[in-house]
């Protein structure tokens, strides 16, 4: 099923999200999301326009539903290796999705429309590996509005200069800092100016920097109550977003500078900040404020169903509130006096980051296997 057009209508919030600039993404995946028309739907109903999977959720999607059975079986049929199957039902359900975006793809100009999928995870840590493993699914999957994604690690910070230079567009993932940030933007340059002096046509050449939030506060919160004095309860909940703040606007300094300005001549396209990890994990907090206190032009917000689900019913969007950066950057000063060295809270999360989807890729590779040994 194609989505034919992009909704003229949207609940309240949604639309005031779309009105201020913001891409609304689903930060999910499954095969009945795709073959059931539900995608399909949330981009009419929702104004979705661009998907993001990871490990975690493909292993939800293959250990929740009988959906994948037939081509477990078809798959154990022909003596598919494990890697060639998770490889084979994965790339099958980013392709069907791209499929469903193609129109949205086309209406924005290649903006949006985007569905992501990640390398292996396993490959964090390793420059070539993560290479190879970006050009084999761009291959595989071979969709025009296709996103590899490729963790903001040291290592992979090469990668995604190499991969944009050969003109496959990235999402760039697992963003905590702003020094990595910062980094990632050099990355992305260097890359345009390769693939520029290359042959390779910029346009349509697209890259998103996904920044993730509420895994921050969580991190951050639990650092604030085992200091335990009135100062530190007070910033309870201010990290995340003051962070995020402040990358928008690393953003804003780098689109407005000359280097950026020689490629945007040329025919490239902005790597927009992406909000990720927006849903809430403190109960106490409303559950739509990683999307209500990060509005701003440019942005992509990618929300699990649940979160879209509670922005569409009661999102406050009252224009633009991630520009206040001068307030954002005296809520770090307060944290670092706090006694919270973000730097070492960074540096834990992308650790973190890595290995969960580590462990999650290898709960994929083992349903995976259990569903091919299930039809042998």
């Amino acid at each position: 099923m194609s989505a034919q057009i992009l909704p003229a209508e949207l609940p309240g919030p949604l639309s005031a999200l779309r009105d201020a600039g913001v891409a609304v993404w689903l930060d999910d995946l499954s095969r009945p999301l795709v073959r059931d028309g539900v995608l399909a739907d949330l981009v009419l109903t929702r104004g979705v326009i661009g998907v993001t999977s990871n490990p975690s959720i493909f292993a939800k999607a293959l250990s929740g539903t009988q959906a994948y059975d037939a081509q477990l079986g078809e798959l154990a049929e022909q003596q598919a290796s494990l890697d060639d199957a998770v490889l084979r039902i994965t790339t099958d359900d980013v392709r069907s999705a791209c499929d469903v975006l193609a129109d949205v793809h086309a209406a924005t100009g290649g903006v949006d429309g985007r569905v992501s999928i990640e390398v292996d995870p396993r490959l964090a840590h390793d420059t070539d590996g993560t290479v190879e493993a970006a050009r084999r699914l761009w291959r595989t999957v071979d969709r025009p509005n296709l996103f590899i994604k490729i963790p903001a690690t040291v290592e992979g910070l090469p990668a995604i200069t190499q991969v944009l230079a050969e003109g496959i567009s990235v999402n760039v993932t697992l963003i905590f800092s702003l020094e990595r940030y910062e980094r990632v933007i050099e990355a992305h340059l260097a890359g345009l100016e390769r693939a520029q002096a290359a042959g390779v046509t910029l346009a349509g050449l697209a890259s998103v920097a996904s920044f993730f939030v509420s895994r921050v506060d969580t991190k951050v919160d639990d650092r604030l109550e085992k200091i335990g004095d009135d100062e530190a309860l007070a910033l309870r909940g201010t990290a995340a977003i003051a962070n995020a703040r402040l990358a928008y606007a690393l953003w804003q300094e780098n689109t407005a500078s000359a280097r950026w300005e020689r490629l945007a001549r040329a025919g490239a396209l902005p790597q927009r900040p992406l909000w990720a990890s927006t849903s809430v994990k403190n109960p106490t907090y409303r559950d739509t404020r990683y999307v209500d206190e990060l509005v701003a032009p440019s942005t992509v917000n990618t929300m699990p169903g649940t979160t879209l689900a509670a922005v569409a019913d009661h999102g406050t969007i009252t224009g633009p509130t991630a520009l206040d950066a001068d307030d954002a950057r005296t809520v770090m000063a307060r944290l670092a006096t706090a006694g919270v060295d973000l730097d070492d809270v960074t540096d834990e999360l992308e650790v973190e980051g890595v290995q969960a989807f580590i462990d999650s890729w290898e709960n994929l590779r083992d349903t995976v296997r259990t569903g091919l040994e299930a039809t042998r």
